[in-house]
């Protein structure tokens, strides 16, 4: 089991249980993370936070200082983190844009369009065209490149190298990059390449990718005869559910985009981090409500579930988390407790899938104790199915602001 911060521990035995389940982020950890992170990467390797992660205005601005700017992937996105942290560049990217957002992201001045097809390019370039004279907006062609090496074929999310709605395909590149460099939307500038190949790297693979990436649009700009200024290799930074305590080795990364920066000078290149910024930071507290054996395991059923924190289901892992026990029991009944040394931890709702964490070692788990569950900073509220029987929201609660 992974345990909580001192900090987080307090505040979560603190909470009374009207407060439960509840989101508990340590932004003092996040902040310190975050300037781990930019301290490993050179300083021609620009970070960008993919707001998708986790877009709590407190989490946007907690990592204001150490990012170059953020990634937003529909107007929803846009608008809320254009009020979060006002006056920050924006990258704005998503296969399925629709002219009404592309149109809100030309009038706030996004600071890079990631175009993911002719149809998006075509549609921007439009819109583009009732700029003021002189008016130039920033575009990166992404795409669908094979992947780097065969190890990729075993990443937890393969984006590319296969049938996707992801980017352009490769096929389309000479007639992408001719209707920019050819003057057809006078108002675009090409600056260069988007491709995010991979989720759930670890470093060798990650940078091999990289690699791939930049000398696949080194010979595009050579073909055609562009200036490439931007590289943007996407984030896929490993967080492993199973040792929440490792870390993907970020100096051995930025050690790798330096070596491949300085092959191509002149060349920025970005990265778009989200999961491995924040996992670490957050918290999905609760409280176990009902201890019961089943068929010869135990199962012990916690305020919330699944509803709240949907990321085991999706990636059909278990939840890492800790037991914190609580001695008091203010109620006249008598407490469950489990007699087994393994327990399956479980949420409200009326199906088998509402499962947090399987064979959890907890002996003597009991009604009333609470459980922290770890790596929930990111793709864990955001992502889940909130009105799915009605249950209450769960509480927010932000340790370590700067207010």
């Amino acid at each position: 089991m992974t345990a909580p911060t001192a900090t987080v521990t307090d505040r979560v035995l603190s909470l009374d249980p009207t407060e439960l389940p509840a989101y508990v982020y340590d932004l003092a950890a996040l902040r310190e993370h975050a300037a781990s992170v930019r301290a490993a990467l050179p300083a021609n390797v620009e970070l960008y936070y993919a707001a998708k992660a986790n877009p709590e205005p407190e989490v946007l601005a907690a990592l204001g200082p150490y990012t170059d700017g953020y990634e937003v992937s529909s107007g929803g996105e846009l608008a809320h983190v254009a009020k979060a942290v006002p006056g920050r560049p924006l990258a704005f990217g998503g296969p399925g844009k629709t002219p009404a957002e592309l149109a809100e992201a030309l009038g706030r001045g996004v600071s890079r369009f990631h175009v993911e097809s002719l149809h998006d390019l075509a549609v921007l370039g439009t819109l583009s065209a009732g700029l003021a004279p002189g008016a130039r907006v920033p575009v990166l062609l992404r795409f669908n490149l094979p992947l780097a090496n065969a190890s990729l074929a075993g990443s937890s999310l393969t984006m590319g190298g296969r049938p996707t709605p992801f980017g352009l395909d490769p096929a389309d590149a000479d007639t992408a990059v001719r209707l920019l460099v050819d003057g057809r939307y006078p108002h675009l500038e090409l600056r260069g390449v988007h491709a995010h190949l991979a989720s759930g790297l670890e470093a060798p693979d990650l940078l091999a990718a990289a690699e791939s990436v930049v000398t696949w649009s080194a010979g595009l700009a050579a073909r055609h005869r562009f200036r490439l200024a931007e590289v943007n290799v996407g984030g896929g930074m490993n967080v492993d559910y199973t040792a929440p305590g490792s870390r993907f080795d970020w100096t051995a990364y930025g050690a790798g985009l330096a070596r491949l920066t300085a092959a191509h000078p002149g060349l920025t290149v970005r990265i778009e981090p989200g999961r491995a910024l924040t996992a670490y930071c957050g918290w999905y507290a609760t409280e176990v409500l009902d201890v019961k054996d089943s068929h010869g395991e135990t199962f012990a059923v916690v305020r919330g579930g699944t509803h709240h924190l949907r990321t085991p289901a999706t990636k059909g892992h278990d939840q890492p988390c800790s037991v914190l026990p609580v001695e008091t029991w203010p109620h006249p009944w008598p407490r469950p407790s489990a007699g087994r040394p393994l327990v399956n931890l479980t949420g409200q709702l009326c199906t088998p899938k509402d499962l947090l964490a399987r064979r959890v070692p907890a002996p003597g788990l009991r009604a009333g104790d609470r459980v922290a569950f770890a790596l929930a900073g990111a793709y864990a509220w955001n992502i889940s199915h909130h009105d799915f029987l009605m249950y209450p929201r769960p509480t927010f609660h932000f340790l370590g602001g700067h207010d």
